[in-house]
Parts: C-alpha cells; sequence; structure tokens
C-alpha cells in the first residue's frame, strides 16, 4: 500500500498509458517480478497534506489489510507559514503506531534537501527538523525509512521535472531502487550510480531568468490556488484503490 501526496502518486514520471507512474509503482513492478502475485494499491493523490492522508487514506489503506504501508505527507504543510513541525510529527508517529499494531511494515521518506532551490530553500530548516522527527519515528516503532536527504544525487535538477516541485523520471527510479535498498531487496540496481556528469554553470543573468520563468510559470500559479483555498488534487481521485496484481 502506498499513501501520500504527488511523491507517492507519481507526479513527474508519466505512465506509458497515460496518468503517473513513479517510484512506488516501480518499486511495486520489482517486487512483483520477484513474487508473483504481489497486489499493490496506491491512494496517493497530489496536494494532499499530513492530516488528510491519514484520516482520509490510512484507515482504507489499514482496511484491506496490508503487508506493507508507505506513508510519506508533511512536505506541503511545510511549505505554508506557521506550519507546526512537533504536531506534524505526532500525527505522523501516531500513524505508524497504527500501521504497526495493525501488523503490517511501514516505509518512511525523509524530505530532500532543498539546498539549490532558490525558494524552496527558505523552509530548510523546517525540513530538517521534520527529517529528525522521522527518523526517531522509524527508530521507535521499526519502521524502515528512506533517507533522500542523504542522497546527495537529488540535489541535481535533472532528477526534477520542470516544475522544480515533483521529481523526473529518473529521480523516481533512483527513489525506487533507494527504498528497495532499504527494504532489503538484493540486485534490485544501486541508485548511487550512473554518476552525471557536472553541469554547465550558468551566468547570474541567466540563473535569473531562470528562476524568473519558473516562478512565473509554477510557483505564482501555485501560490495563487493556496490563495483561493484550492488544491492540485481537487478532482483527482487514487489511481490505485484496491489491491491487485502488478502488471
Amino acid at each position: 500500500m502506498a499513501i501520500g501526496d504527488s511523491f507517492s502518486e507519481g507526479v513527474g514520471d508519466p505512465a506509458p498509458g497515460g496518468g503517473c507512474r513513479g517510484w512506488a509503482d516501480r518499486v511495486a513492478e520489482e517486487l512483483a517480478a520477484r513474487s508473483p502475485g504481489l497486489r499493490y494499491a496506491n491512494l496517493a493523490i497530489r496536494g494532499r497534506l499530513l492530516g488528510q492522508i491519514i484520516d482520509g487514506q490510512l484507515p482504507a489503506a489499514l482496511a484491506l489489510e496490508p503487508d506493507l504501508v508507505s506513508v510519506s505527507g508533511g512536505g506541503n504543510d511545510l511549505l505554508r507559514p506557521g506550519a507546526d513541525i512537533d504536531a506534524l510529527a505526532e500525527r505522523m508517529d501516531a500513524a505508524v503506531a497504527r500501521i504497526r499494531a495493525a501488523g503490517a511494515g511501514a516505509l518512511l521518506f525523509t524530505g530532500v534537501d532543498p539546498v539549490g532551490s532558490p525558494v524552496i530553500r527558505r523552509v530548510r530548516g523546517r525540513v530538517a527538523c521534520y527529517n529528525e522527527h522521522l527518523r526517531a519515528i522509524a527508530s521507535r516503532h521499526g519502521a524502515f525509512i528512506v533517507d533522500q536527504w542523504a542522497m546527495h544525487v537529488l540535489r541535481d535538477w535533472r532528477l526534477w521535472d520542470v516544475d522544480r516541485l515533483h521529481m523526473s523520471p529518473e529521480g523516481h527510479r533512483r527513489v525506487a531502487q533507494a527504498a528497495l535498498e532499504t527494504l532489503g531487496v538484493p540486485d534490485a540496481g544501486d541508485w548511487r550510480v550512473p554518476e552525471l556528469a557536472p553541469l554547465p554553470e550558468l551566468s547570474r543573468g541567466a540563473q535569473r531568468l531562470a528562476t524568473y520563468r519558473w516562478a512565473r510559470g509554477y510557483l505564482a500559479p501555485w501560490v495563487g490556488r493556496r490563495l483561493r483555498g484550492e488544491s492540485s488534487g481537487d478532482l483527482i481521485t487514487a489511481k490505485r484503490p484496491e489491491l491487485a496484481p502488478v502488471e
């Protein structure tokens, strides 16, 4: 089972037949290749806040009696002014406790280090603090955790979509490999390779122009939705609401 927001829905990684693929689908495909008959469901929806994930997706996930639940959320909350990091951690802690009490394994993800983002790096301290909570939660409940903060390769913009908010197919592929490694799956590929050649350095003017175009094309619409109380996932439904074999 995968629950969460756009990260677990797979936004930025188009599926061959339409829709999103993403790291969770990739992990399920690899596991199914090793264990025929494996069933997989994904309830993640873009734009969801942590409370919406826990209240709206977790009960449905646990009702299906899964063996493993991946839960990733809180990133959208951290981007909002006045985010209460301790309150987010308490909610995540309670959610992981419910998963483990149900007899399922739990897979968590830290946030990526946003040091290279001209805007999101302003909440870098929040992300780092929340990550520490997530590591403690994983340790306390015996959960798996993928430390994306330590995956320096994810700082490369070639692993991100043009909106700089969602990963590209290559980014999702590497996160899937990291998740499989964390779960102890052998010979599933190494997210560290191939190493990427250094990007050519841009002049300050070119950097400013790229940032301006990104802000106008992606940041401004995002802010507009926040001001109107809208979400990119308002009209989206879960892509795999039931446990089903992976083809």
